[in-house]
């Protein structure tokens, strides 16, 4: 079938950037009314710390300017992302982060000026933004009624600070970790030279690096790539996954010296930041910005650990699914069975995805119609679109999701994804102000995963064809694997390099890979045959060189499971609950903001509550071998 242009798709499978900006010249103006309010950035910076009423003012004039900032920026890029070839959305994308970066620097003043204030004056600005007691009593507990507007010793603060107290608090908790002005400015220099690591990895991996070729199952020569490995490991021919895997790593392994010297260099640069900003670590360095104790990644791996017996079913499982007599590392990502269904149209997967999530209640369900008729969602590829699949959006406008909808059962789960982003992200901007509306990382994924789980389990129910269901249950069970179970894995890496290089320990090729080696048998068990190629895996993952990130896609993952196990065994207001958290936006602390909906990963129970869904799902498929 021939791909249609941009201009012969209907209209309504493609969004509407218009309630953005209704037209280019409109653009245009925003642009011109932003440059002439960056030029009163420098009297706001003389007013910024004067007294209460000026902080608010300048605040909000700040807020202003960065929301119009933003308006221009994702305007500009989602123009473009609909053709990449369009010149004008090109230059006007380019001209929107050039806005961006110059109000991002005309701005940087704001947090060390904040921080700068005396003891006791940040902090002032904090009580001043809430309702308070004037006996010290907290509002919720207060005996005279228990509410401040119901009580005389209560007041209601600086409603215009009010927005702002969370962020005000977060500079607090971080002023011990804030260096002197000359101790800032030489971090802040070699900030380019502290990403060198990353980059000089990223030149190997994408630019270098060169794969040699290998022969699929009908004896065709194909030139091996990161996406083309990908694919030639799902192969059912075992021989050419065989020799795809061989000869993929054996690239990594000709430049081990370098990539080790480079991922070393990282490990060492975060060791470096930690120890500067007086950490105990890098690991509690990363996880501070989130607020989340050590314990809790190191709860995470322990009870993954507690749970491998369920991933060396799991192999044993593939084993005989695969009909092998031994299992190895190639055989990992090969499919357990195949999409048996037919195309499903849009509308179809659409109305397969609102069934699915109907569980999330009517006011769920209205606003998923809504995104599907009101200008929310790009659904069709054509030539130049921006490849796979997104939300995003700006405050105070719906919403908008990209798609390249393909018409398989993965475009049906990838609908269901990209809306739990929309609809987290459109509860919090009509429950939050702004400055309180966007979400941490930590948390992003968990709303698009409650959406696909609930899918699952939906499709599970009403589906009767065995292939289908088998088909169902490998891509869920895939999720486990690849989601939860192999980034702890990650996550435990990175946890025994950087501990390696605090103790003062070289960090070498042979080290490194005999760490990864270690702890591949560890996670996927004796069921599957150790090869030396798999230690080198570690050299391949660019998420490393972003350190101790990895661990969220587990809990988020995890979290995600308990939600949706909740609302499917019919828990008292989890519904409710779960709509509260998706309200939340970035309000507080991610572990906090959890506890709304009833998921407190502290003692690890949301992972051990998504390993026993595991088990389950596995127990399932098993049944159908």
């Amino acid at each position: 079938m021939e791909e249609k242009t941009r201009e012969q798709i209907d209209k309504r499978y493609k969004w509407t950037l218009e309630d953005i900006y209704a037209t280019d010249e409109a653009w245009e103006q925003d642009y011109k009314r932003l440059e002439k309010l960056m030029e009163d950035i420098p009297s706001l910076q003389k007013t910024l710390t004067k007294d209460e009423k000026s902080l608010a003012a300048a605040l909000a004039a700040i807020e202003k300017m960065e929301h119009i900032a933003g308006d221009l920026f994702v305007y500009a890029r989602m123009r473009r992302d609909e053709d990449n070839a369009n010149a004008a959305y090109q230059a006007r994308a380019a001209r929107a982060m050039d806005l961006n970066v110059r109000l991002g620097s005309a701005l940087s003043f704001v947090s060390p000026a904040l921080l700068a204030l005396k003891p006791g004056v940040l902090e002032g600005y904090i009580g001043a933004a809430v309702p308070h007691c004037k006996k010290g009593r907290d509002p919720k507990t207060c005996k005279k009624g228990g509410h401040c507007s119901k009580c005389s010793n209560h007041t209601h603060g600086n409603r215009q600070l009010a927005p702002y107290d969370f962020m005000l608090k977060e500079l607090v908790r971080s002023k011990k970790h804030v260096l002197s002005k000359k101790e800032e400015r030489l971090l802040s220099m070699a900030a380019d030279i502290s990403g060198a690591p990353k980059d000089i990895f990223t030149m190997i991996d994408n630019a270098d690096l060169k794969f040699g070729s290998v022969k699929d199952a009908d004896g065709k020569d194909v030139q091996l790539s990161h996406g083309k490995y990908i694919v030639m490991m799902q192969s059912p021919d075992r021989a050419v996954r065989k020799n795809t895997y061989e000869t993929y790593y054996q690239s990594y392994k000709d430049m081990i010296n370098t990539i080790s010297a480079a991922y070393a260099a990282s490990v060492k640069k975060d060791v470096f930041y930690a120890r500067a900003r007086k950490f105990g670590s890098a690991l509690e360095k990363s996880l501070f910005s989130d607020n989340v104790p050590v314990s809790l990644y190191d709860n995470l791996i322990e009870t993954i650990h507690k749970n491998l017996p369920t991933m060396y079913r799991y192999v044993d499982v593939r084993k005989k699914a695969l009909g092998l007599s031994d299992l190895a590392m190639y055989d990992i990502y090969t499919p357990l069975a195949k999409e048996t269904h037919g195309e499903y149209s849009y509308e179809q997967s659409m109305e397969l995805v609102k069934k699915g999530l109907a569980v999330l209640g009517g006011e769920y369900g209205a606003l998923l119609q809504e995104a599907q008729d009101g200008g929310w969602i790009d659904v069709y590829e054509t030539p130049g679109k921006t490849s796979g699949a997104y939300s995003w959006g700006v405050f105070g406008v719906h919403p908008y999701v990209l798609l390249n909808h393909r018409g398989d059962l993965d475009s049906v789960f990838t609908i269901a994804h990209e809306l739990g982003h929309a609809m987290h992200t459109y509860y919090s901007n009509q429950n939050q102000p702004e400055a309180k509306a966007g979400y941490e990382i930590f948390v992003a994924e968990v709303a698009s995963t409650v959406n696909e789980v609930l899918l699952t389990h939906y499709l599970l129910e009403t589906e009767q064809d065995a292939d289908a269901r088998r088909y169902i249950l490998n891509h869920y069970l895939d999720q486990f694997r690849t989601t939860v179970v192999r980034q702890t894995m990650f996550a435990e890496f990175e946890k025994m390099t950087h501990a390696a290089a605090e103790a003062g320990e070289a960090l070498t090729h042979e080290s490194m890979c005999k760490m990864y080696g270690d702890l591949n048998a560890l996670y996927y068990g004796p069921q599957i045959a150790r090869d030396d190629t798999i230690s080198y895996e570690w050299a391949r993952i660019p998420h490393f060189y972003n350190a101790f990130y990895v661990y969220k896609y587990a809990t988020g993952f995890s979290c995600a499971v308990k939600i949706a196990s909740d609302i499917l065994s019919g828990k008292k207001d989890a519904v409710r609950d779960y709509i509260r958290f998706l309200s939340s936006g970035g309000s507080d602390y991610p572990l906090e903001l959890l506890k709304l909906a009833h998921v407190d990963l502290a003692g690890g129970e949301p992972v051990e509550v998504c390993m026993q869904e595991f088990a389950k799902a596995l127990g399932e498929f098993e049944e159908m071998l």
